[in-house]
């Protein structure tokens, strides 16, 4: 609790939960900034003693109130439930720092710090409050609009059907800024071409279309065989995404479709 402040006058001591705040129960970091912008808050609690507790804080529209929590998201981050064949993680030598092969896909990390996420840690509930909450934008890795084709890259079955939040959250007004990590000969060629079809069709609301070659290390004992870009192979990847800009600016005056440098390089 931080000192003078709101939380410190009001009571509310080192070791209490928050349980909610207006009557909505607090999850976690984005329940919690939502949540906190009235005037006046009637906050339960929990005390370290396990006994309940109401406070009434009352301040300016904006201002915190002065409560830290034990970690920054007040829940544990979620990990990744994928196994992507390109997976760039899977790809580390031994012996690094652990946080390194943490492979986290926590939708509030992508609101927050800029992270990319995949959808298919998603429930209903939680894009619901993305929607209610306007979390915007959200960055996604789709890899594919194929769903068939996106289960077996991801090996996850819920990966063909999570691609439907898209369309959820284009409809809700939320921006989104999206990734195709490209395999030579998987989802590039006629792939890259209907997944940038269908992305353009969520257009005002996907803004960005990255395409990224996949990334190889020494480091790929037992895993999916994968093959670099050539020059050749570069070359037809940005022509076809030359191709769709021509179409789409011909059509919306702008363009969305991005190359990476590692492609032109």
């Amino acid at each position: 609790i931080e000192k003078k402040s709101y939380a410190e006058k009001a009571g509310i001591m080192a070791n209490d939960t928050l349980v909610s705040i207006g009557g909505n129960e607090i999850n976690d970091v984005l329940d919690y900034r939502f949540y906190i912008n009235e005037t006046k808050l009637l906050i339960s609690l929990r005390t370290a003693q396990g006994k309940s507790k109401l406070v009434l804080i009352k301040k300016d529209e904006f201002d915190d109130i002065g409560l830290e929590f034990e970690t920054y998201l007040m829940d544990k981050q979620r990990s990744c439930k994928n196994k992507c064949i390109f997976c760039f993680i899977d790809q580390l030598p031994k012996g690094l720092r652990k946080s390194l092969y943490f492979k986290d896909d926590d939708s509030r990390l992508s609101f927050l710090f800029g992270n990319y996420i995949t959808l298919t840690n998603l429930t209903d509930d939680e894009a619901d409050r993305i929607i209610k909450m306007h979390i915007s934008p959200v960055n996604v890795s789709v890899q594919t609009m194929n769903p068939e084709l996106r289960v077996k890259m991801m090996a996850n079955p819920k990966a063909g059907e999570s691609l439907r939040y898209l369309k959820k959250f284009a409809d809700a007004g939320i921006t989104l800024n999206t990734q195709l990590v490209l395999c030579p000969k998987i989802n590039d060629g006629d792939e890259l071409e209907f997944s940038l079809d269908e992305l353009s069709k969520l257009y005002p609301a996907v803004q960005s279309i990255a395409a990224v070659p996949v990334g190889l290390s020494d480091h790929r004992e037992d895993l999916y065989p994968l093959e670099p870009y050539d020059e050749k192979t570069a070359g037809e990847t940005i022509d076809i995404i030359d191709r769709f800009n021509e179409k789409f600016k011909a059509k919306h005056g702008e363009i969305i479709a991005y190359a990476a440098d590692e492609f032109y390089l």
